[in-house]
């Protein structure tokens, strides 16, 4: 299960890099947005495996309104009882819209099925219904892209303890997280069974090997920018207006108002 931990990328390569493909990505929101595309991105893989932190450098300079995250809690009672994929078809982009799924409708061929959450009626039934779902998104025109971020078990666990170290990053290690290293080879089962069934033509599963986490970052924007057929559609830089002349407005005295404490001098 362990294997050997690549050369970690130098940060100046690293953000060099980054820094290029986020323009890129700039430009594949403005294409979607003028085209009317809908791209959906799930992001699936081992707890620790870097999802977040690639979700994070992705979305960084593009416009909310535009590319949207959707990172859904445990279902409610009333979604218990809905069609397993009905929630998720409601995070589904418009027309010039972009989702990225923290984690997606794969929660019940991975978490769901190892914790025993779902009836193994349930999770048969998914694997079943599935490639069925995913071709429908894509046939109705959806860019559909699923990455599967790879770690191994020793840099698994070796994130693990950074967070429990780290105050500002405990919080990102859940009991579920704990019960992910005892259960290791149950989630590597669930894997393999998982992309037995959906890692189909129309939907096909990348891997991407993230024991180094720019390394990942990279390799998964990179690739999906290959994917992607798009061009420039800028709009033209505004050009800023001249400021009028004062017509005689005069600003309130500036103890009528009530301001921030100025933290900052104090430091």
């Amino acid at each position: 299960m362990t294997h050997t931990k690549a050369a970690k990328l130098p940060r100046k390569t690293y953000e060099k890099e980054l820094l290029r493909l986020q323009t890129e990505l700039v430009q594949v929101q403005e294409w979607v947005r003028a085209t009317g595309a809908r791209l959906v991105v799930v992001f699936e893989g081992r707890d620790a495996a870097g999802k977040g932190g690639t979700i994070k450098r992705l979305t960084e300079h593009l416009n909310p309104r535009v590319a949207r995250i959707a990172a859904l809690p445990k279902p409610t009672e009333r979604e218990r009882t809905q069609w397993y994929f009905q929630r998720y078809v409601e995070q589904l982009p418009a027309a010039g819209e972009i989702v990225l799924f923290d984690r997606s409708w794969y929660n019940r061929a991975g978490v769901e099925h190892v914790m025993d959450f779902c009836t193994e009626e349930e999770y048969r039934r998914f694997l079943l219904q599935c490639p069925v779902f995913e071709r429908m998104l894509v046939e109705d025109g959806i860019l559909l892209r699923k990455y599967w971020f790879s770690v191994s078990d020793a840099v698994q666990e070796e994130r693990f303890r950074r967070r429990l170290e780290d105050p500002l990053r405990r919080w990102k290690l859940s009991p579920m997280d704990l019960e992910s290293i005892t259960r290791w080879e149950a989630y590597s089962r669930a894997k393999d069974e998982m992309m037995a069934h959906t890692d189909i033509a129309e939907s096909p599963w990348y891997v991407v090997e993230s024991d180094d986490k720019r390394r990942a970052r990279l390799n998964m924007i990179a690739h999906l920018l290959s994917t992607l057929a798009y061009h420039d559609v800028s709009p033209p830089v505004p050009e800023l207006p001249s400021r009028p002349e004062p017509t005689g407005y005069e600003r309130p005295p500036r103890d009528l108002r009530t301001y921030v404490p100025d933290h900052a001098a104090d430091l």
